[in-house]
């Protein structure tokens, strides 16, 4: 029996996925909590977190490397970083291996390229490199997540790319600068250019007495703006567990 290709949103930032028989987490953020915000959504079974190959982390921000999270999974996971990840990751068991924009690493004969971001990636205290990076896991079929970023003049030499996996939501009311909402979202997808773009970053985590918001919203407007900016492009609103088959870019399941 072949070996599933496939991408599951686990929430926020970590996607898991599938591929030519590896299987590759993004940004791992499964707690219930996290300083100030609580997640919203269940927890992810814990089989999706087994077996994990390559762990990727865009930046050292808390909604994206968080400890706690890490210690879950396997230390025989590769894990590739950017700079500023990789003291908080050594102080799990984990090795860091960190990648600059331009820099590729082969991981059971797939293709992961470290590409920019423009977001400010700093972790607490403010000190040391603020880089943030996106991937582009290129095997039998190309996938890019871009972590947290804004639009950047580089997203027009992403080509080729079939699945895109991209923020359209923040945590809080307000989405600051180096973010992509609906709007920039669907521009970015307009630019890029893939077969289908997936909303994440969106719908899991808010911050302690902040009233509760229409947590669809984001990603459907992102839908919406998608339909009007990049008509051929494939919009999918995957729902935490739920997940996309890479063989025709469809819902699974």
């Amino acid at each position: 029996m072949s070996e599933p290709s496939r991408i599951t949103y686990v929430g926020h930032a970590t996607v898991l996925i599938e591929l030519d028989g590896l299987r590759i987490l993004t940004d791992p953020v499964v707690v219930p909590r996290i300083g100030p915000l609580v997640r919203v959504v269940p927890e992810p079974a814990p089989e999706l977190l087994e077996e994990i190959d390559v762990i990727l982390i865009s930046h050292a921000h808390l909604d994206h490397l968080d400890r706690r999270s890490l210690r879950k999974i396997s230390r025989s996971a590769r894990t590739l970083c950017a700079r500023p990840a990789s003291p908080a990751i050594a102080s799990t068991g984990h090795s860091p291996e960190v990648l600059e924009p331009g820099d590729v690493a082969d991981v059971g004969g797939i293709e992961i390229a470290a590409v920019e971001a423009v977001h400010d990636g700093h972790r607490w205290p403010l000190l040391g490199s603020s880089r943030s990076i996106g991937f582009v896991v290129r095997g039998s079929r190309s996938v890019y997540f871009a972590g947290d970023t804004d639009l950047f003049d580089g997203m027009r030499e992403l080509e080729g790319i079939d699945v895109a996996l991209l923020p359209v939501a923040g945590w809080g009311p307000r989405l600051p600068a180096g973010h992509l909402g609906p709007a920039e979202a669907a521009e970015a997808a307009a630019v890029i250019g893939p077969e289908a773009a997936v909303a994440i970053h969106w719908g899991t985590l808010r911050r302690v007495g902040m009233r509760a918001r229409a947590l669809e919203g984001p990603p459907r407007r992102f839908l919406a703006e998608l339909e009007k900016r990049a008509p051929r492009v494939r919009g999918v609103l995957l729902h935490p567990g739920e997940a996309l088959d890479l063989g025709d870019s469809r819902p699974a399941g």
